[in-house]
Parts: C-alpha cells; structure tokens; sequence
C-alpha cells in the first residue's frame, strides 16, 4: 500500500509517469525503503493506464469481494429501516453482574 500511495501522490503532483526513481524518492523522503522490484511490478500494472480508470477497477474489485462494506453506511445512519431497526432495540446493561464478575476475579472484595 505504501507504493501505491505514493505512486498516487506523484501522480496528483503532475508527474503522470513517475519512474522507479520518482516512487523511491517520494518513500525515501519519509524514511522508507522498498525493493526496487516491487515498484517495477506496480508501474507495470498500471502502465498505459489513465488513474481514474485504475481506480474505477479497483473499486469494482472492491465491491465484489466483500459484502461488509455495505453494512457500514446501514450502521452509520444512511440505511433507512434497517437503521432505524438498529436504534430501537434497547442497549441492555446489567451494571451488578458486572461488579460481581469482577469481584470475583480478582478473588477479594475492596469492602470485607
């Protein structure tokens, strides 16, 4: 992740084919160091390639390997009914059971 970020960050910075050197540069600027190869294999992949059109792949990649992400916006309030389903159930707490639990882990009572 770190390669393709900072083959993002050259790109958004006006180099639109940053070379291995320009990729090193930009991770070596922050202290890291990553094998050549790896850079080489990244710039292959998305050579000839417009970004938007790596990043619309990608995100069609992403959509079809997980159904969790979908869950996410529901849970954060964008699902409609199932959000609303979600917030009318009551958060039960049962505070005593929670204090007995942990008095009888620790094997003594603070008020014996």
């Amino acid at each position: 992740m770190k390669i393709v970020a900072a083959y993002l960050l050259a790109v958004l910075g006006g180099n639109t084919h940053p070379s291995v050197e320009d990729i090193n540069a930009i991770l070596g600027s922050v202290g890291i160091e990553v094998e050549d190869e790896r850079i080489e294999l990244l710039l292959s992949q998305v050579k000839g390639r417009d970004l938007a059109e790596v990043i619309a792949s990608g995100r069609e990649k992403m959509a079809s390997i997980s159904s969790v992400g979908s869950a996410i916006p529901v849970a954060a309030g964008g699902g409609g009914a199932a959000s609303a389903a979600v917030a009318a159930e009551p958060v039960k707490e049962d505070k005593k059971e929670d204090e007995e639990e942990s008095e009888d882990e620790m094997c003594f009572s603070l008020f014996d």
